[in-house]
């Protein structure tokens, strides 16, 4: 074999072997970060999860306030139209009824 040959194929096992180490690399860091995208979907799920508890959480919550200003609501105009009858009572007995013949001024 002569000296440009042994060159060649040293320069090409060389080459080769360059090749080699970079794929290895390259493969290692992309197992690396397939770990982090798979670690960050794992934290989004649990992120999204812990989203929707949170809204299931908030809308029983206002749901409850709901119910309770409208039970409240409800108090006040029972309590509002026992007012509005004793006043209707009170006008009745107080405030004289109008002559029926007496002309409107």
């Amino acid at each position: 074999m002569s000296e440009q040959s042994k060159w060649t194929v040293g320069s090409a096992l060389g080459l080769g072997v360059l090749l080699l180490a970079l794929f290895a690399n390259f493969n290692a860091r992309f197992d690396d970060l397939s770990g982090q995208i798979a670690d960050l979907r794992a934290e989004m799920t649990g992120l999204r999860t812990g989203l929707r508890a949170e809204i299931a959480d908030l809308r029983a919550e206002v749901r409850a306030d709901l119910r309770r200003l409208d039970d409240r609501l409800r108090a006040v105009e029972i309590a509002f139209g026992k007012v509005d009858q004793r006043l209707l009572t009170l006008e009745r007995v107080l405030i004289p009824a109008p002559d029926a013949g007496a002309p409107d001024e």
